[in-house]
């Protein structure tokens, strides 16, 4: 109950920061008064608001375009962030089951449909005693995906954001010198490395993950335009950063190796006090 009522207490903060990085967006987009080609929901109303969010921010910022994917992506970044939260709970409360997860599998080693039906039984008495939902972590990514591909579709279809510079780089074109791919893998390596290195048990697809998503994104950042490398440069860093302060992967060890320490000086007072009474 206090972990939970600890948890509504950190979410309040994200929630009102959410609603101020949309409504920022909001005016962003308004403030905006060129026009934009294309009609329809899709083009029309979603990938032109997400473009004029981007030009109205890049306006507030000395009319650098750069500038305005970099604020644009901060605001997308806040506005997802109680989902994050939720994300990061979930996960370590997932964690924390694995092992009488790991334990309930070895107690039903057949994969009949009955024994299959009783193990999912046990399965989801534990994930609700633990308040864990084991689909959580597919939420943030199913709301940023549309995100990414309205973000492209923006970037292809608005002039400014073509033809636009910034830094070294085109933002229309993809980085000559392999920067921003760079960074990106680097930053997605950083968030992933904080995110195992918290884990309690480790396994082969885990770590193999860990070093083989930086090489994918890198690949992707440097075929792409680098607007939006820039896009997931910028994300990329504030999830590691969120990691850290959210999970704290070394806290999450630290407080573990304090609860086995516990649990171990608990049973040799228990032996204890057996060897006691016995004599």
């Amino acid at each position: 109950m206090q972990k939970a009522e600890k948890q509504r207490k950190f979410s309040i903060p994200a929630i009102i920061t959410a609603v101020v990085a949309l409504l920022i967006m909001i005016i962003a987009a308004i403030s905006y008064h060129g026009d934009l080609p294309g009609s329809g929901f899709w083009q029309g109303v979603i990938i032109n608001n997400f473009a004029r969010s981007i030009l109205g921010v890049a306006q507030w910022l000395g009319n650098s375009y750069g500038l305005g994917i970099i604020g644009f992506t901060l605001l997308i970044r806040l506005l997802i962030l109680p989902l994050m939260i939720f994300q990061t709970d979930s996960m370590i409360r997932m964690q924390e089951v694995a092992p009488q997860l790991k334990a309930l599998q070895a107690k039903y080693p057949s994969r009949d449909q009955a024994s299959m039906r009783a193990m999912q039984a046990e399965q989801s008495a534990i994930y609700k005693e633990a308040g864990v939902n084991p689909f959580a972590s597919f939420l943030p990514l199913i709301i940023q995906m549309p995100v990414l591909i309205a973000l492209y579709q923006a970037i292809r279809t608005t002039k400014e954001l073509q033809v636009g510079s910034f830094l070294w780089t085109q933002l229309g074109s993809n980085d000559p010198y392999f920067v921003l791919p760079l960074l990106a893998a680097a930053f997605t390596f950083a968030s992933s490395y904080l995110v195992m290195i918290g884990q309690p048990e480790r396994n082969t697809m885990t770590s193999s993950m860990t070093y083989i998503m930086p090489v994918v994104i890198f690949f992707m950042a440097f075929q792409l335009p680098s607007a939006l490398s820039i896009y997931w440069v910028i994300s990329n860093a504030f999830q590691a950063g969120q990691t850290w302060f959210i999970q704290n992967p070394f806290k999450l060890q630290a407080d573990r190796e304090a609860k086995k320490n516990a649990q171990r000086a608990q049973e040799r007072a228990i032996r204890k006090a057996k060897r006691s009474r016995k004599r």
